[in-house]
């Protein structure tokens, strides 16, 4: 049962919306009917990943970039899981490395 509706109401409701609509548009009106609950259920599905997204982020605070990791990132050098003691290090080595340069 549905929320105190029987058998017989579900015929009665069933008979009035093929009075009303005809039989060549009930396959339409299902296939309409099914596609916006198809519709709903992939918004519905999208809305809570980007909740949880949402709340993901607010439970791992990401700390502001340093200067010495906004400059080995510029010079295309890996910072996760590095200090920035490290980070000037690498920095130096590549500061010291000589440029290779091309002849045409």
């Amino acid at each position: 049962m549905f929320g105190g509706v029987g058998p017989t109401e579900l015929i009665l409701i069933l008979a009035v919306v093929m009075l009303l609509f005809g039989a060549s548009k009930l396959p339409e009106l299902a296939r309409s009917m099914g596609s916006s609950v198809g519709e709903f259920k992939k918004a519905q599905k999208e809305s809570e990943q980007n909740l949880k997204d949402f709340e993901k982020s607010l439970k791992e605070p990401v700390a502001p970039k340093t200067k010495v990791q906004e400059t080995a990132e510029k010079l295309g050098l890996d910072i996760r899981g590095k200090t920035d003691d490290q980070l000037l290090e690498e920095i130096q080595r590549s500061a010291e490395k000589p440029k290779e340069v091309s002849e045409p």
